[in-house]
């Protein structure tokens, strides 16, 4: 995979997700009004600190940026912690409905 031409791809997706334009969440990370919009149009790359506080902003893990099979990594996240409070049975009792819901698609 080519990730320098996969990557604004995967910000624009989590940024709509979010529900945020490109110049708030630009301004939300301190940076200049552009500073997503270069990005997301292949002018910029971000650092790696930049990377890292796009991830933080969007409530993912920077892993999770790079599964593209994730489509909603920040309520995958939430899910995740929902889960492990769950019994056993509660558990493969989800299990059986999120099995049925992707049989359906």
């Amino acid at each position: 995979m080519d990730y320098i031409e996969w990557f604004p791809d995967r910000l624009v997706q989590l940024r709509l997700q979010k529900g945020v334009s490109a110049r708030d969440m630009s301004l939300s990370l301190g940076q200049s009004e552009s500073y997503i919009n270069k990005i997301e149009n292949r002018k910029a790359l971000p650092s790696m600190t930049g990377f890292f506080l796009i991830c933080e902003y969007l409530g993912i893990e920077p892993k999770d940026f790079f599964t593209p099979y994730l489509t909603a990594p920040e309520t995958t996240v939430q899910l995740t912690a929902a889960l492990g409070k769950l019994t056993h049975q509660q558990a493969e009792h989800l299990l059986l409905v999120a099995k049925d819901l992707l049989e359906k698609n």
